[in-house]
């Protein structure tokens, strides 16, 4: 089972690049990058939340685990 902290610096570094990506995705969609900002701002928002909410759930299953 892995640490909380470990949990949220994985969670951090994955929604970091996500917002790159979204910004690039939402600048290339939109043209302006106060929307494209926007959109990759919110996406990373929710990303880390529920990214987080979902690997420590994972974290109390046991099923598949090898002792």
């Amino acid at each position: 089972m892995e640490s909380r902290k470990r949990s949220v610096i994985k969670a951090v570094i994955w929604n970091l690049l996500g917002l790159l990506i979204m910004a690039i995705v939402g600048f290339a969609m939109t043209g302006s990058l106060s929307t494209g900002g926007t959109m990759a701002l919110i996406n990373a928002a929710l990303g880390l939340t529920m990214y987080f909410l979902y690997e420590r759930l994972w974290a109390g299953i046991r099923w598949g685990r090898n002792a």
